[in-house]
Parts: C-alpha cells; sequence; structure tokens
C-alpha cells in the first residue's frame, strides 16, 4: 500500500514548488510507514535496542510537486541479506505521473553503535525484512 503525503505550504519554495529537501523527509516518512505496517514500529525497535542509521540514500527528480498536491510514494525492499537493508522509492503525483525516485541504504546497530545480527538475535524482524525483499 502506498504511503500518501499531502505538500504542506511550508514544504514549498519562493517559486511554490516543493523544496528539494522535503523528498528525503517523504522517503523516511514512507520507510517509518512500511515498517509500522509490518509490525515494525521505529519506536518497537528502539524499544528492542535497535537503531536504523541511513548510510547512503539519493533522489531523482522527475517533476515538481507543488502545495497542495497529494504523492502517492511506494516503498520497496530491494534487497536485505541481514546487515543492509537496501530500499527503493517511487514517488506519483495524482495523475500518475512520476515525480521522483530514489534509493536508500540503512543498517541495524544496538545503542552502542556496533551492527546488530538480526538473523541470530531477532528472527521474527529477519523473516519479515527478507520476506518484503523477496516480494
Amino acid at each position: 500500500m502506498d504511503y500518501i503525503h499531502t505538500v504542506q505550504y511550508y514544504e514549498t519554495d519562493k517559486m511554490g514548488i516543493t523544496h528539494h529537501s522535503n523528498y528525503i523527509r517523504w522517503m523516511e516518512e514512507a520507510r517509518i510507514d512500511l515498517l509500522s505496517q509490518n509490525g515494525w514500529d521505529y519506536a518497537k525497535l528502539e524499544e528492542m535496542g535497535i537503531v536504523s542509521p541511513v548510510l547512503d540514500i539519493s533522489c531523482d527528480f522527475k517533476v515538481s510537486t507543488t502545495f497542495p498536491e497529494k504523492i502517492y510514494i511506494c516503498v520497496s525492499v530491494e534487497s536485505f541479506k541481514g546487515v543492509k537493508l537496501h530500499l527503493n522509492y517511487e514517488m506519483k503525483n495524482e495523475s500518475g505521473a512520476t515525480v521522483c525516485t530514489g534509493k536508500s541504504t540503512h543498517a541495524f546497530l544496538d545503542r552502542a553503535g556496533r551492527p546488530v545480527k538480526i538473523k541470530q538475535e531477532f528472527p521474527e524482524l529477519y523473516r519479515t525484512l527478507t520476506e518484503l525483499a523477496d516480494h
């Protein structure tokens, strides 16, 4: 299911178009929503002692967006091998035109900053992420 974001007035610049920095925020919103929809909201992960920093992120802007457009964000798991989570994003406007595509890579660390062995320590989370990668 797509995550839907409504462009806010404050997200636009003097030209009336969405400032480029907001697309990264929308990717985060969609990523958090994807995990939440699959039973792994960030609060739960943090309670388990897991943090998930961004290692890499990119956006490819296609079409400008403006207030108050609705943007439909499809986030999918490109791959997950237990250490790094690779995600793809496609953002479309209400007309169905792709406005932005993106990618992000994340790690899973404990609070001390050490990598977490997801497969061994959190097998349910590992199963969920590998199933999402297989779809």
